[in-house]
Parts: structure tokens; C-alpha cells; sequence
């Protein structure tokens, strides 16, 4: 098990081998275990969590970046900035699967994760993030004290693992 003192290292893939898209699977696995909202639902396998992760991490562009947070076990964390696709939105970016390992919550990971995402958002020239997370999550009150604004919710937007609805609140943070 980690301390809370265990050095966090974050870094930017640009290209993953085997290895880490398998630490990716079994880090979204885990979030979907703690019934995280993260899009995904029960019945999901290994294989399929990983080859979610060789698409995204394929379907990367140069201005996307892709987050991993590492502690002495491995990746504990994770977040993404996906470029808006609409050619009249190069200066926004989504925020996506900010997933941070059972092991390392409550120690700051996600905070980590976010500040340093909102540092290549700058220096990918982007002006304009935008984010979406299940009302009344930690991730909610994480995003509001990183100077992010509530746009609103949507009531039962989507449902958590458990199959509980969530109600999604939205964010934006300019840049």
C-alpha cells in the first residue's frame, strides 16, 4: 500500500507499450469497481478496458495530451485532453477520465493531474476547457476549488456502475 509521503511522478504519453495500456485497463477496471462514473458499466473485461485504451491513445492527435500519474506500484492516475474535432474550435479542449486509483485517493493525485493538464492546455494554445462529472463527487468539489465554473446540470445524464442515475453537472475553465 502507498504512503501519503510515496513520490508522484506525472508524465505526458506520447506512445504506450503493452505494459502501460495494460495499468490503464486495470486502473479504469478499478475506478468501475468503486462504482466511479466513468462511462463505462459492470460485465466490462480486461481486454475490453484495454482496448479502449490502445483507441484512444491511437486516435491521438499532437495536441491531445494523455496524463499518467506513477507511484512506486505502477500508474495510480490518469487524465485527458481530447481537442475540440469542430474546425471552429481550435482554442477548446475536453477534459476526460480524470481516474485516480483507490490506492492513492487523498493524496492530492487528481489535484496533480489537473494543474499540470491545465499547463499543456496553455501550452497547446488552448483558451477554453470544458468537463463534465456525477453531482456530488469528489471530482466536483475538486473542480470547483481548482477555480473551475458550473455551467448546470442535466438530471439522470447517465447512470454509475451500481445503475443509480447521476446527475451531471458541467464545468468550464477559460484559460
Amino acid at each position: 500500500m502507498s504512503s501519503p509521503q510515496t513520490e508522484i511522478g506525472i508524465e505526458r504519453l506520447r506512445v504506450a507499450s503493452d505494459d502501460v495500456v495494460s495499468e490503464l485497463a486495470a486502473l479504469l477496471m478499478d475506478a468501475l469497481d468503486s462504482n466511479a462514473g466513468v462511462s463505462f458499466m459492470p460485465g466490462l473485461r480486461l481486454d475490453e478496458a484495454a482496448e479502449w485504451w490502445r483507441v484512444i491513445l491511437r486516435a491521438a492527435t499532437p495536441r491531445t495530451v494523455v496524463l499518467v500519474a506513477r507511484d512506486e506500484e505502477g500508474i495510480v492516475g490518469t487524465v485527458q485532453l481530447q481537442p475540440a474535432w469542430a474546425p471552429n474550435q481550435p482554442h477548446r479542449a475536453d477534459v476526460a477520465k480524470l481516474i485516480v486509483h483507490r490506492r492513492g485517493r487523498g493524496r492530492g493525485i487528481g489535484r496533480t493531474l489537473m494543474r499540470e493538464l491545465e499547463r499543456h492546455a496553455r501550452e497547446q494554445r488552448f483558451t477554453l476547457l470544458v468537463l463534465d462529472t456525477c453531482k456530488g463527487s469528489a471530482a466536483e468539489k475538486l473542480y470547483s476549488s481548482l477555480g473551475w465554473t458550473r455551467v448546470g446540470e442535466v438530471p439522470h445524464f447517465a447512470l454509475n456502475p451500481d445503475g443509480s442515475p447521476c446527475d451531471t453537472v458541467f464545468f468550464y475553465k477559460q484559460l
